[in-house]
């Protein structure tokens, strides 16, 4: 376990990172001992410190849950991270490619909660009960750690790697739709990258919704009733640049469109 002097100076350095957009060294490399409880309590530092600046948290990220996102990164189990409102753009936005670090793209749903959630017992069942509705999502991951022989610990002290999440405009109640076959088809600048559909993610993409719902009554929380949840990406990540012009089409749930400039 780290000292509570060690987390806060990880904290700030990650915080600087952000305003920098700029990278640190692993820090399981320098703390082979920091624990995933550390990782959460380096995470819950910086989120305080922008919730006291003035930032409002609009949700909650889940990573890692299909895959081929586990396979991309050699971690193998879910994390999540906190986002907050200046992060969440509409389809057709252009991006500041100078805003992030390691900048990627991941293809998503994201839940929209009507009502409160919480575990310790969260079943899929009560998560779909809980979801308004469901809504395409493109996640803009923004990587403030060292990628090369990372774990879980440095990705959920950098916030899960969340940037920023581009949402779409088709929604769907999960009553609407059967959300295991939403199909994601994701283009760069007109050429087809990767392809997937929302059964990758733990076999239902609500599945994580549950998940992160029982982790946080660890923590002695719930999820709230309009938060929204980014459920995890069904495709591997897709690195982009400067002028990158980016097309997902959900086939049903519509087509998300976003460029970096």
């Amino acid at each position: 376990m780290l000292s509570p002097d060690d987390i806060a100076r990880l904290a700030d350095e990650l915080a600087e990172a952000d305003r920098t957009h700029s990278v640190i060294p692993r820090i399981t490399a320098r703390y082979p001992e920091a624990t995933v409880e550390d990782s959460y309590a380096i995470q819950g530092v910086w989120r305080d410190q922008n919730l006291a600046a003035g930032r409002t948290l609009v949700g909650r990220k889940i990573g890692l849950t299909s895959k081929a996102m586990q396979q991309a990164t050699g971690i193998t189990e879910p994390d999540y991270g906190v986002m907050f409102d200046d992060t969440v753009y509409t389809s057709g936005a252009d991006i500041p490619v100078d805003h992030f670090s390691n900048v990627r793209i991941e293809v998503e749903l994201a839940f929209v909660l009507k009502e409160p959630l919480e575990g310790p017992d969260c079943s899929l069942e009560h998560a779909l009960a809980a979801i308004d509705y469901a809504v395409p999502a493109l996640e803009v991951l923004n990587s403030h750690i060292e990628l090369e022989g990372r774990t879980i610990v440095d990705t959920i002290s950098d916030n899960a790697a969340y940037g920023a999440m581009v949402l779409g405009e088709t929604r769907k109640r999960p009553d609407e739709i059967d959300l295991r076959w939403v199909p994601a088809l994701l283009y760069k600048n007109d050429q087809i990258e990767e392809t997937g559909v929302a059964a990758g993610v733990l076999d239902h993409p609500a599945t994580g919704v549950a998940w992160l719902a029982n982790k946080f009554h660890q923590h002695g929380a719930r999820l709230e009733a309009g938060e929204i949840i980014l459920a995890g990406s069904f495709t591997r990540p897709m690195w982009v640049n400067r002028g990158d012009a980016v097309r997902c089409d959900y086939g049903p749930m519509g087509v998300i469109t976003c460029r970096f400039v």
